[in-house]
C-alpha cells in the first residue's frame, strides 16, 4: 500500500485539490450514460468489478468510469487513507474524542496477528475470553441436547442487539443450539411478546450492557429476572451477563463465571465478534462461529495489505463519496435478496448512520459537505412491491446495493431461481430503462440508474463475516475522507439525558420543569 501524502487526522475536504478536481469532473460525468459506456468500453466490467473468495462485486452499473476512479484514488491518497488504515490496525487512539484505540478486528483475530494497544499485545486476553465464551457455548449445547435448555433470550439495545439479531436470523440454516430471541425496546410490549410461551425453567437470559447501566436494557433485565425467579429457574445457571462492570453484574445476581467482558477499544456497533455475539455462537455452535470470525479476518487482511485500487472496501467507500458529494445522491438503498438476511438494512443503519452521521469534523469545525448517507431497504422481492416504484420512476436517484447468493437459502431450488432472476432483472431494469409508446408516457423508465451487485457463493457463516467486515471498513474509510470521527456517537447522548430528567416529571414525583411550550404540553398530557 502506497504511503499517504498528508496527515489524515487534519484533512479537510474543502481544502483538497483532489476534491476540487472531482467536483469539476462530476460536471462532465453528470450526463454519463452507463448503457453506452458498457457497450463501448470492453474493459469497463473488469475495471469496475472485484473478487474476494466466495464473493463477486460488480459496480460497473454505477455512474462512474476509470477517469473517475483515478481521481477518487488521488483523493484517497491525499486524505491519507493508507496511513489511517495502518494507524487503526496499529492500535493508535483514532477515536480521538474518547481517547481510545479502535481494535474490534482483534476480536476475530488469531495469536499471530499480535494486535497491540498502548504497546501491549491484546490477543492473549481476547483469546482467553473467546475460549471461556465458547466453552460456555459447548455447555449450553450439551444442556440443549439433553432437553435442559430450549431458549436463550438476549437483552440489549443498539450494538448489543442489531448485529447479533441480524446474524442469528441470517444463519438460520446453521442453527444447532437453542432458539434465540432478542429484546431491545423499552416498550414493555417487546419483552412481554418474547417471553410469552417460553418456559422459565429451560430459558437462559443474557443481559448485554458494557456498563450494566443502559436504561432500556436494565429495565428489561429486571423484568426477565423476575420472570425467571417466578418460574423457579436456577439463576446461577440461567442468568448470564456480557459486561465489564463486575460489581454491578454480581449485585444483579450473575456469577463471575457467567460474565464475559470486552475492552473499551471495542465500540458497541462493532462488537458482535466477541462476547456481545454470545447468542450468535449459542445459535450456530463453536465451529460455525469461528468460521464467522474467519470470514471477517480475511477481509481485515485484504484491507490491510491490498493496494487501494484493488481494495474492495476502499473502492466502495470512494464510490459512496462520489455518489453523495459529487453526484448529490443522498440515500443508499440496501436490498438483500435473501429473507434470512432481512435485518441487514437495520443493522447497517446503525453501523453507518451512527458512525458517520456527523456535522462536526475531527478538527472541531463544522463541515460543509455531506457525511453519512440515509441507509434504508427491505428484502427483495417484497421491496419490489413496495418502494421500487420510486427507485425506477421517482424524481430522485437512489443508488442501490443488491446482495444475492448463488446457492439456495432454502430447500426449494425453484424458488431460488425466481429470487435470483428477480434480483438480476431489477439491476438490469434500473440500468436499461424503457422507452414507452407515444400514447403511454407513464410507462417511461429513464434507466441509467446506479446499482452495485454483490454476489456471494452462499449465505454461510464465513460469507456473513465477510459482508459485515467489508461494510465496517467501508464506513471507516468514508469517515477518513469526510474528516469526521466515525467511532464515537455523541449524538445519542442528549436525548438520553433529557429522557432521564423527564421520568420523575412524568411520574408526578416532581413539579414540571421548564420546557418549550410543545414539550410542556406533551408532559402535561402524559403526566400521572
Amino acid at each position: 500500500m502506497s504511503a499517504s501524502t498528508s496527515d489524515w487526522r487534519s484533512f479537510r475536504l474543502d481544502q483538497s485539490s483532489a476534491e476540487a478536481d472531482l467536483q469539476q469532473l462530476g460536471k462532465a460525468k453528470a450526463a454519463l450514460d452507463v448503457r453506452v459506456a458498457l457497450s463501448q468500453d470492453s474493459a469497463r466490467l473488469e475495471t469496475l468489478s472485484w473478487a474476494l473468495p466466495g464473493l463477486y462485486v460488480d459496480a460497473s452499473k454505477q455512474r462512474w468510469d476509470s477517469e473517475v476512479v483515478n481521481a477518487l484514488l488521488q483523493l484517497a491518497k491525499e486524505a491519507g487513507v493508507p496511513q489511517a488504515i495502518a494507524d487503526q490496525f496499529g492500535g493508535a487512539p483514532i477515536n480521538h474524542t474518547e481517547g481510545r484505540a479502535v481494535m474490534h478486528m482483534a476480536l476475530r483475530g488469531q495469536a499471530s496477528d499480535a494486535y497491540e494497544v498502548d504497546g501491549q499485545d491484546v490477543m492473549p486476553g481476547v483469546l482467553d475470553v473467546r475460549g471461556r465464551m465458547l466453552d460456555f457455548v459447548d455447555r449450553v449445547h450439551d444442556a440443549h441436547a439433553h432437553g435442559r435448555v430450549t431458549d436463550v433470550v438476549n437483552i440489549g439495545i443498539g450494538g448489543s442487539d442489531l448485529g447479533p439479531a441480524m446474524a442469528c436470523k441470517a444463519l438460520r440454516k446453521f442453527r444447532s443450539g437453542p432458539r434465540t430471541h432478542f429484546v431491545s425496546n423499552v416498550d414493555g410490549a417487546h419483552i412481554e411478546a418474547v417471553l410469552a410461551g417460553l418456559n422459565p425453567a429451560t430459558t437462559y437470559v443474557v443481559v448485554v450492557s458494557k456498563t450494566f447501566t443502559t436504561q432500556e436494557t436494565m429495565a428489561n433485565a429486571a423484568i426477565a429476572k423476575a420472570w425467571l425467579e417466578a418460574g423457579g429457574a436456577t439463576l446461577s445457571e440461567q442468568l448470564v451477563a456480557v459486561s465489564t462492570n463486575l460489581v454491578a453484574t454480581q449485585a444483579f445476581g450473575v456469577l463471575p463465571a457467567q460474565t464475559f467482558g470486552f475492552e473499551n477499544w471495542v465500540g458497541g456497533r462493532y462488537s458482535m465478534w466477541g462476547p456481545v455475539g454470545l447468542c450468535i455462537a449459542v445459535a450456530v455452535g463453536r465451529s460455525n462461529f469461528e468460521l464467522f470470525l474467519e470470514g471477517a479476518r480475511e477481509v481485515d487482511t485484504h484491507v490491510r495489505h491490498t493496494a487501494l485500487k484493488d481494495n474492495v472496501p476502499v473502492m466502495l467507500a470512494l464510490l459512496g463519496h462520489w455518489n453523495q458529494n459529487v453526484m448529490g445522491w443522498r440515500s443508499h438503498a440496501v436490498i438483500p435478496y435473501a429473507e434470512d438476511l432481512s435485518r441487514l438494512p437495520a443493522y447497517l443503519q446503525q453501523a453507518d448512520m451512527e458512525s458517520n452521521g456527523k456535522s462536526v469534523g475531527r478538527t472541531g469545525e463544522k463541515i460543509s459537505w455531506n457525511s453519512g448517507a440515509v441507509v434504508w431497504g427491505e428484502p427483495g422481492t417484497n421491496s419490489q412491491h413496495a418502494f421500487f416504484q420510486l427507485l425506477h420512476q421517482g424524481t430522485e436517484i437512489h443508488p442501490v446495493d443488491f446482495v444475492a447468493f448463488k446457492a439456495p437459502t432454502s430447500g426449494h431450488d425453484h424458488m431460488h431461481e425466481l429470487l435470483l432472476s428477480n434480483a438480476i432483472a431489477q439491476s438490469e431494469a434500473l440500468l436499461t430503462g424503457k422507452t414507452p409508446a407515444a400514447d403511454e408516457p407513464h410507462r417511461l423508465f429513464e434507466g441509467n440508474r446506479p446499482s452495485t451487485f454483490m454476489l456471494f457463493d452462499a449465505l454461510t457463516p464465513k460469507a456473513l463475516g465477510q459482508l459485515i467486515a467489508m461494510h465496517e471498513h467501508r464506513i471507516f474509510v468514508q469517515g477518513v475522507l469526510w474528516g469526521i470521527a466515525s467511532y464515537d456517537q455523541w449524538g445519542v447522548e442528549l436525548g438520553k439525558a433529557l429522557a432521564n430528567a423527564l421520568i420523575p416529571e412524568i411520574r408526578g414525583e416532581v413539579a414540571e420543569g421548564a420546557h418549550d411550550p410543545s414539550t410542556s404540553k406533551l408532559v402535561s398530557l402524559v403526566r400521572r
